[in-house]
């Protein structure tokens, strides 16, 4: 994917002294050709027709074109036409997307030339780099004073807009969630630490390592606008533009008819630890379904890997607000769920969610896969630690320390819960420990084998504790003898 990238750079004319193969070094050698060669460019398009891939793009350009030349009067696409056909629902979406292509085209008037739309465009759908999605998108909503810089309240819009997108897609229907601007403000401290500004680079460097899939879905959702949405507009269609068929990964949370809301486990919570954890705990169900066939999209294919499947469902294994708080409630409602689950540990203001990639069993070694992580929610949004080894539980095996720890250095855990459940300690700080939520990330089968479990080992302690005894048998059992030393002698003697 790296050498695509810059092979679509090296065609833009003059780089930047920089060397570095970013949106901003090839969008600059595209706005040299569009600029005084754009009848050039236009005389290359009439002798070579575009690539089966891109067709959507020119019909869609022209289509706006024409809109723009009906209601402003403007040979171009004109921002007013822009976010009225190609992002309705999402107003600042369409004003942050269209002033990128603006400035990245280096368009001398207001709007945006036919030929340069249809090149910046080409452009994101020809993305495939995760690295170089996030810093277009980065780029897109930097600041308006210095495109090279990024505000908090740039980042907040950006993930905003992720967050909107992934709820008005939600397999359930839309949602909403009264915590979003908290869980967004502890992701927004968490990566400018009350600074004013960083830089593009820097906060791309803090997504990639922190939560890099919270912006695919704004690239999906702008391919599969950007490549459908020509066929609204050429049918006269005033759809909302809402994305008609596109499903993104926002786990759905599971619970019972009389079931509250998670306290720790908000929609929003759960949007962010999807595009946080690896993506093991919030895979699809189902693969993504086929494209109809006839369509003229060559690209359909390609498109079908941007799109998401069915999210994969979240099912409350435990919650001691419910269950109880204590070990042996955590081990009855947790143990034999053969899949992923993510632990959700509340004290004082610390929220912290603890991922395991397996099972979870009691011993005393360290275990775990590469999937498993250790992440801080509040009050401020990081990753603390990634990889292998790194889960301990322990409530019965002698000589070992007892309780609930996570961190990859046995001499130095990051996380300590001790057997009694009432404290946690997060790296060397205690907090009283509140709360503790449990979710099965696994499928449906996992869940189901849980509760078969469940059921054997009730009716194995039923079965265990009626013991039927002949007489003949009572005349020589241990009880017997127990019931003579207190004092019963008389009993029933007829047996003998």
């Amino acid at each position: 994917m790296g050498n695509h990238h810059s092979h679509d750079t090296k065609g833009g004319g003059d780089q930047s002294g920089s060397g570095t193969s970013t949106p901003r070094g090839s969008q600059r050698g595209a706005g040299s050709r569009s600029g005084s060669g754009g009848d050039l460019q236009g005389l290359a398009e009439a002798k070579e027709k575009p690539p089966p891939s891109m067709v959507p793009v020119e019909k869609l350009g022209k289509l706006l074109v024409q809109r723009s030349q009906k209601e402003d009067g403007v040979n171009g696409v004109t921002e007013n036409s822009f976010t009225k056909y190609l992002f309705p629902m999402y107003p600042e979406l369409a004003r942050q997307f269209f002033k990128y292509i603006h400035r990245v085209g280096k368009c001398k008037n207001k709007h945006i030339p036919l030929s340069t739309f249809r090149q910046q465009c080409e452009k994101i759908l020809a993305m495939l780099d995760d690295a170089m999605i996030i810093e277009t998108y980065v780029r897109m909503f930097a600041a308006e004073t210095d495109e090279n810089m990024v505000t908090p309240d740039g980042l907040r819009s950006l993930l905003y807009t992720s967050y909107k997108l992934s709820m008005d897609h939600y397999p359930e229907g839309p949602q909403t969630c009264l915590m979003i601007n908290k869980t967004l403000s502890v992701v927004v401290n968490g990566c400018f630490n009350k600074k004013d500004m960083h830089s593009v680079g820097f906060v791309v460097r803090w997504l990639e390592e922190h939560c890099h899939r919270l912006i695919f879905p704004v690239h999906r959702y702008c391919v599969h606008m950007l490549a459908t949405r020509h066929r609204d507009i050429a049918a006269c269609v005033e759809s909302s533009g809402s994305g008609s068929g596109l499903e993104l990964a926002t786990p759905v949370l599971e619970r019972g008819a009389w079931q509250a809301a998670s306290a720790l486990l908000p929609v929003s919570v759960a949007w962010l630890l999807a595009g946080t954890a690896p993506p093991l705990y919030s895979r699809p169900t189902q693969p993504p379904p086929q494209p109809a066939a006839g369509g003229g999209l060559a690209s359909a294919a390609w498109l079908a890997r941007l799109v998401c499947a069915v999210p994969s469902h979240w099912a409350q294994l435990y919650a001691s607000r419910d269950h109880g708080l204590a070990h042996n409630r955590f081990l009855h409602h947790t143990l034999a769920y053969r899949g992923p689950t993510i632990v959700l540990i509340s004290g004082g203001e610390l929220v912290v969610a603890l991922c395991a990639a397996q099972e979870w069993r009691e011993t005393h070694q360290y275990w775990g896969g590469a999937d498993c992580a250790l992440l801080q929610i509040q009050p401020t949004f990081s990753v603390v630690e990634k990889g292998p080894k790194m889960l301990y539980l322990n409530t019965a095996i002698r000589g070992y320390p007892k309780g609930l720890r996570a961190g990859s250095d046995p001499r130095k855990p990051l996380l300590v819960i001790p057997e009694d459940f009432d404290s946690v300690t997060f790296k060397g700080v205690p907090y009283p420990l509140e709360a503790i939520e449990v979710w099965g990330c696994g499928d449906q089968s996992s869940r189901e084998v849980q509760l078969e479990i469940k059921k054997w080992q009730v009716k194995e302690a039923e079965r265990q504790r009626c013991v039927k005894l002949s007489a003949a048998d009572w005349m020589e059992h241990p009880d017997r003898y127990l019931l003579e030393l207190a004092g019963r002698p008389q009993y029933n003697n007829s047996a003998s």
